[in-house]
C-alpha cells in the first residue's frame, strides 16, 4: 500500500495513525518514518525513527556539513543507513508489516536504503510506504507497478479518514497472508 500526494498534506500522518491502529490491534509493525523537526517556524530537517527500537537520528539538517544536498539539506548518509535501512531491513525479518517513510529523493542517495526496500517488496510481508509525488527512480517505479500495489492520494478531503480506509484494507490483507 503506497501513500502519495504533495508536500505537507499529511501522508507521515496517516501512515503514524495506521501504524498505531494496526499496533494497537495486536498487529508487529516495523520499520522507519521520518519526522520535518522545526525551530520556531523554520524547518532545519528531518528526523528518521526506527518504530520497533524507537532509535532516531538525522535524515537531513541545514547545518549537515556533507552529505548529498536535496534543497537546503544535507543528506546524513551514516544516520539513513544504519537508523533507517537498518529498522526496514530488520522489520522483513521480524514483523507482520513493514512501514517506510518514504521513498524520496533524500532516501534514494542510500543503496542500503534502495536494497532494504527492494527486500521489504520482495518479502510476502505488508508494506505501507509513502512515496514521494515527483521523485523518479526504477525503485518507485517498480514499487508503483507491482501487481499487488495499491496507491493512495492523500489530500486534505481525505486524510482524515484514509488511516481508517488503509488499516481495514490492511487488517484484511494480513488475514489471507
Amino acid at each position: 500500500m503506497l501513500l502519495t500526494g504533495a508536500p505537507g498534506v499529511g501522508k507521515t500522518t496517516v501512515l503514524i495513525k495506521a501504524v498505531d491502529a494496526l499496533k494497537a490491534k495486536g498487529i508487529s509493525v516495523g520499520g522507519m518514518i521520518s519526522r520535518e523537526v522545526r525551530e520556531g517556524n523554520v524547518r532545519i530537517g528531518f528526523e528518521i525513527l526506527d518504530l520497533t527500537s524507537s532509535k532516531h537520528g538525522w535524515l537531513a539538517h541545514v547545518n549537515q556539513k556533507s552529505g548529498p544536498q536535496v534543497g537546503k539539506y544535507r543528506v546524513n548518509l551514516d544516520d539513513l543507513d544504519s537508523i533507517g535501512a537498518k529498522a526496514i531491513a530488520e522489520a522483513v525479518q521480524e514483523n507482520d508489516v513493514i512501514a517506510i517513510d518514504e521513498i524520496g529523493p533524500m532516501e534514494l542517495y542510500s543503496q542500503k536504503f534502495k536494497q532494504a526496500v527492494k527486500q521489504a517488496l520482495e518479502s510476502r510481508k505488508l508494506v505501507l510506504a509513502v512515496v514521494h509525488g515527483k521523485a523518479r527512480d526504477p525503485l518507485i517505479n517498480d514499487a508503483k507497478q507491482r501487481e499487488d500495489a495499491e496507491t493512495f492520494t492523500v489530500t486534505l478531503a481525505n486524510r482524515d479518514m484514509l488511516a481508517e480506509e488503509i488499516t481495514k484494507k490492511a487488517k484484511l490483507g494480513l488475514k489471507y497472508t
